[in-house]
């Protein structure tokens, strides 16, 4: 017996820039542009990355927000490319974990799935980095495909 296969229409694709982000980002373009479906690029800004020992850094939280521009606007591009309509959403929400707010924007943009990169980390890289990609398998409400990094030691 032959069971229908899941044409997946609107894919909310979590990018950060990293290696397994772009191989993510490719998975997901290639499974739209199949099904005839459309993208959602989110960008997560980390408060964690602006902090400093004096605290918030005005100039460096400008500076977060123009990177995270440039890096959607790449996405937005790489869609383009492969003829897949998109669109993309830069989530700043400080004091909220990165699952919880891909969640919501699955919720939000009534998202069929969900797809991340992992770079794999194991041991106390884990325990000391945490894991986006945990937190996003625990909140999301659709499906999540998470697309490993090519090399599990890899430090992309």
């Amino acid at each position: 017996m032959l069971k229908e296969i899941t044409m997946y229409k609107r894919i909310l694709v979590a990018v950060d820039g990293s290696g397994p982000s772009t191989r993510a980002l490719e998975s997901a373009l290639r499974m739209a542009a199949e099904s005839g479906g459309r993208v959602r690029l989110v960008h997560v800004l980390d408060e964690l990355d602006f902090v400093s020992g004096y605290g918030w850094a005005p100039d460096l939280v400008a500076t977060a927000h123009r990177q995270a521009g440039e890096l959607l606007t790449a996405a937005e591009q790489l869609a383009r490319d492969a003829e897949v309509p998109a669109e993309s959403h830069l989530v700043d929400a400080p004091g909220h974990r990165i699952g919880d707010l891909i969640a919501r924007e699955a919720r939000s943009w009534e998202a069929d799935l969900v797809v991340t990169g992992t770079h794999g980390r194991r041991g106390i890289a884990r325990a000391v980095l945490g894991s986006g990609t945990e937190q996003i398998l625990r909140a999301a409400p659709v499906p999540v495909l998470v697309v490993r990094s090519g090399d599990p030691m890899a430090s992309d």
